[in-house]
């Protein structure tokens, strides 16, 4: 009898997986399917103490990737055999606030609701389309991003806008600040339920979620994943009446603005890459856009990490997650510079030290700490799906 659980995390252009055993939290297996819909795809695959198998081939679509996944486990093992399976979606909106078991009536409920999650929820029902294929009788569970977010009182989650339009905030990378949040008070040795937190989950999506004891009270990515902070491809914040606007001067119609905004803005249209790790090799090479795009993209931080001290009142910490937020100790420091008023100071030392392990970054006396946590949403999924199994 196993109990392990088989975690798809099927993202914009990527899909992570994990076959989590759960009783011993231990990883029997990992991988990640890349540049899906590129010109050239990779899967990595680890089995056990890290034998990888690479393989490099396109990937057109989703299906393609995760039909590559199963290969994967079936040349270099180990046997899938898992007790459930389940899925990171992105957007529950209000009928979908904790994971739930996956039928035909939540694949469509999940698909309508894909108009307000346009990158993410379509290739999130690929994955689950394929895994029920794949292991018919297994159960599957759908974990929502959204629905950590459930908290957010009204003066949050509501628009000054009519009624009857039918629109709030949602917000997102719930699953991740789930996992985050808890691990952070640990570090820090609070209960969770006493911790107030700023968590910037920075990836090539990104938002700044205001914690308080655990529950989300503000956040920063709104009805869609396209608000906030300035993302990879993605604009965040601008002018309401630029759609107007676009479509006076330019022409555009509400779809082309919308496809721009989510898949051609951000530091793709200002550094020419939405790639952090190219921005920043652009701008030390003297490319003055791509510096004036990570300076965008800091300053915008800072103003969320500003708001949220005023939302909190006490900030116990700010802490750092996703692929940038753990990684790029340049992004840390910029962000953080300037915010010694509010209590936070950096040190240089612990934020240069390289690690992926759990960390302090922020200076013996600094009153609010600076923490980087590496975010582990697999093993947040494969809990809750434990939990509602």
């Amino acid at each position: 009898m196993t109990d392990r659980i088989l975690v798809l995390n099927t993202g914009s252009s990527s899909i992570k997986y994990e076959l989590i055993e759960v009783a011993s939290h231990a990883r029997a297996a990992r991988g990640l399917v890349e540049r899906i819909g590129e010109e050239e795809g990779r899967l990595t695959h680890h089995v056990d103490a890290g034998q990888a198998y690479e393989r490099r081939q396109p990937f057109p679509g989703h299906a393609d990737g995760l039909a590559a996944m199963l290969k994967a486990f079936a040349d270099a093992g180990p046997d899938l055999d898992p007790v459930a399976v389940g899925h990171r979606v992105v957007h529950g909106g209000t009928r979908f606030t904790e994971a739930v078991l996956v039928d035909d009536g939540v694949i469509a409920a999940i698909e309508e609701l894909a108009p307000l999650a346009p990158l993410h929820n379509p290739v999130n029902v690929a994955g689950i389309r394929v895994a029920r294929d794949a292991f018919p009788g297994v159960p599957q569970v759908a974990v929502f991003d959204t629905a950590f977010h459930r908290t957010l009182p009204p003066e949050a989650y509501t628009y000054a806008v009519p009624a009857e339009w039918g629109v709030r905030r949602f917000g997102f990378h719930g699953t991740s600040c789930a996992y985050v949040s808890e691990r952070a008070a640990a570090l820090l040795g609070r209960p969770l339920a006493e911790t107030n937190l700023i968590v910037l989950h920075l990836g090539n999506g990104a938002s700044a979620t205001a914690v308080a004891g655990g529950r989300s009270v503000d956040t920063s990515m709104g009805l869609t994943p396209l608000e906030g902070l300035v993302m990879g491809t993605r604009s965040g914040d601008v002018d309401p009446a630029l759609p107007g606007y676009l479509a006076r001067v330019h022409g555009l119609d509400a779809h082309a603005t919308e496809e721009a905004l989510s898949r051609r803005a951000g530091l793709l249209a200002l550094a020419g890459s939405g790639d952090m790790r190219e921005a920043r090799r652009r701008a030390a090479g003297g490319d003055a856009r791509a510096r004036l795009a990570l300076d965008v993209y800091v300053r915008r931080i800072r103003k969320y990490v500003g708001a949220y001290h005023a939302v909190l009142g006490r900030v116990d910490a700010v802490v750092f997650t996703g692929g940038v937020g753990e990684h790029d100790r340049a992004t840390r420091a910029e962000t953080m510079a300037g915010l010694e008023g509010f209590g936070i100071e950096l040190d240089a030392a612990r934020n240069e030290a390289g690690s992926s392990a759990e960390r302090v970054v922020s200076a013996a006396g600094s009153r609010t700490a600076v923490l980087v946590v590496p975010t582990d949403e697999e093993w947040e999924i494969a809990r809750q799906a434990v939990a509602l199994l």
